[in-house]
C-alpha cells in the first residue's frame, strides 16, 4: 500500500512544480475543458453513478445518504457550471498580500503562492470530487483524492474527465489522482506522507475526521461535523421562522448545514410550534421533541409515537442524544427553553462550531447571537444552508472548516494557499 500511495504523492509532487508556474490563461483554459467534458460525458459518468446507486441499496444505505451519492443531469449541470465559475474568478497566485519598505530601501513583499500537494479524504459526495479539482488546478495546486468506496465507480468517471481535460489542454494530468485502492490502510498511509502531501483535509462524518486529525502526520484543515440548530426566539415572524426552518432541514437533509435541533423559546412555543411540527410532518421530517414539546403538541392533538416504532412524519420523545446527533437525515430534534440564554448555553453545549441560526425580529437580540454563539457561520433570520463556497461566491468549496487556524468556514480559493516573502536590495548586508 505504502509503495502505491507514494507513487501517487510523486507524481503529484511532481505535478504541482508545473502547476505552479503557470498563468491563469492556462489553468482557466483547463477548467473551461473539463466543464465542456463533463456536458459531454454525462452519459458515462451517470452509467457510473448507477452502479455505486445500486451497490449502496444492496449494503443498505439510507434514502439521506444515497441522495449524498446520487448524481443527475441536473448536477452534472450544476458541477459543470460551479467550474466555469471558479475558472472565472480573480487567480489569488502572485497576489501581493502586503509591501512595505526599510528605512535602508530594502523592499519586501508578502505574495501568495500554491500550498502543493493536497489531499482531500471525503465519504459519498462525488460532486466534492469537482470541487476540489477545479480550486486545487486554480491555485496552481495538485490534488490526491480519496474518496469513499461507495463512490469509487463515479469518482473514477469524474478524475478521467478530469484527467482528459488536463492533458488536452497541455497540463500534467497527474495534477488531479484518485486513490482506487478502499482500504483503510490507504488512508492511513496518506495522512502520514510527510515531504510529499503537504495538507491533508477530511471531509465527512465525524469518525473520519477525528481519525484523519488524531493520526495524521501531515497538517491537516478540519472541516467539522455540522450539529447545526435553528433557535426562534421570542420576537421571532412565525411565517418567516417556519419557512427558515423548513429550509434549513429539508431542503438538502443530507449535508452538514442542514438543521439538525430547533430550539423554540417558551414564550413563542405555544402558539407557534404546533405549526411548525405540523409543517416538519408534512414533509416527512421525524420530530423528536422534548418533554415540554411533547405536552405541547399533545394538547394540540399529535400523537406521539413510541421511540423504538418513530419514523418520517412521527412525533417521539427524544432523548439527551438527539442533540448530540448529525442525522443527516429526515430527523431533527426539538427543545423548548425558557430563556435566550438557556438557547445559547444549549448551542454551546451540543454545538460544533458550524453554522448556527436564530431568528427574531429584535435586533438587539439578534446582536447578541451574534456575538455569544461561537460558529463558523452565524445567521439571522437565514438559513443555515447558506454556508456553502458556491453560496458566498466563492465559485465552490474544498469544505468547510470548523478550526481558528488559517482558514474557517467554507474554504474557497485563498483558504488552499500559503505565501512567501520577496525581499529586493541593493547589496544590502546585515549589521
Amino acid at each position: 500500500m505504502k509503495t502505491y500511495i507514494d507513487q501517487l504523492a510523486m507524481k503529484a509532487k511532481k505535478a504541482a512544480s508545473e502547476l505552479g508556474v503557470l498563468n491563469h490563461e492556462q489553468k482557466n483554459a483547463a477548467l473551461m475543458t473539463i466543464a465542456d467534458l463533463l456536458d459531454e460525458d454525462s452519459a458515462i459518468i451517470l452509467k457510473a453513478n448507477a452502479t455505486d446507486i445500486q451497490e449502496a441499496r444492496i449494503h443498505g444505505m439510507g434514502e439521506g445518504k444515497l441522495d449524498r451519492l446520487r448524481l443527475t443531469e441536473e448536477r452534472i449541470r450544476q458541477m459543470a457550471q460551479g467550474i466555469r465559475e471558479v475558472a472565472n474568478l480573480p487567480d489569488p497566485i502572485g497576489e501581493v498580500i502586503e509591501s512595505w519598505e526599510r528605512e535602508d530601501g530594502l523592499q519586501l513583499q508578502k505574495v501568495r503562492v500554491p500550498m502543493g500537494v493536497i489531499a482531500m479524504i471525503y465519504e459519498s459526495r462525488p460532486n466534492v470530487t469537482m470541487d476540489a479539482a477545479a480550486l486545487t488546478i486554480k491555485t496552481g495546486n495538485a490534488a490526491v483524492l480519496r474518496g469513499g468506496k461507495e463512490a469509487l465507480h463515479s469518482n473514477q468517471a469524474l478524475v478521467a474527465v478530469i484527467q482528459k481535460g488536463l492533458s488536452q489542454s497541455g497540463l500534467p494530468e497527474y495534477s488531479v489522482q484518485l486513490v482506487e485502492r478502499t482500504e483503510r490502510e490507504s488512508v492511513d498511509v496518506l495522512i502520514k506522507a510527510k515531504g510529499m502531501i503537504d495538507l491533508v483535509i477530511p471531509r465527512g462524518g465525524a469518525g473520519l475526521i477525528s481519525h484523519v486529525t488524531q493520526n495524521a502526520y501531515v497538517p491537516v484543515i478540519e472541516t467539522g461535523v455540522g450539529n447545526c440548530h435553528v433557535y426562534v426566539d421570542e420576537f421571532a415572524d412565525e411565517k418567516k421562522a417556519i419557512d427558515i426552518v423548513l429550509n434549513a432541514k429539508v431542503q438538502r437533509p443530507s449535508v452538514c448545514n442542514a438543521a439538525e435541533t430547533l430550539l423554540v423559546h417558551r414564550d413563542i412555543a405555544q402558539k407557534w410550534l404546533p405549526s411548525a411540527v405540523q409543517a416538519l410532518i408534512d414533509e416527512r421530517v421525524e420530530v423528536r421533541a422534548c418533554e415540554k414539546s411533547v405536552d405541547i403538541l399533545k394538547n394540540h392533538g399529535f400523537e406521539i409515537a413510541m421511540p423504538a416504532y418513530s419514523g418520517y412524519g412521527q412525533v417521539c420523545s427524544a432523548s439527551d442524544s438527539d442533540y448530540a446527533t448529525e442525522f443527516l437525515d429526515y430527523i431533527i430534534a426539538v427543545k423548548v427553553v425558557s430563556s435566550f440564554e438557556e438557547g445559547i448555553k444549549h448551542i454551546q453545549k451540543y454545538g460544533t462550531r458550524h453554522s448556527e441560526a436564530i431568528v427574531t425580529e429584535d435586533e438587539q437580540r439578534a446582536a447578541q447571537f451574534f456575538r455569544y454563539v461561537d460558529a463558523a457561520a452565524v445567521y439571522h433570520n437565514a438559513s443555515t444552508r447558506f454556508t456553502d463556497g458556491f453560496e458566498f461566491g466563492f465559485g465552490a468549496e474544498i469544505g468547510i472548516s470548523t478550526q481558528k487556524l488559517h482558514a474557517r468556514g467554507p474554504m474557497g480559493l485563498r483558504e488552499i494557499t500559503s505565501y512567501k516573502y520577496l525581499i529586493r536590495g541593493d547589496g544590502h548586508v546585515r549589521k
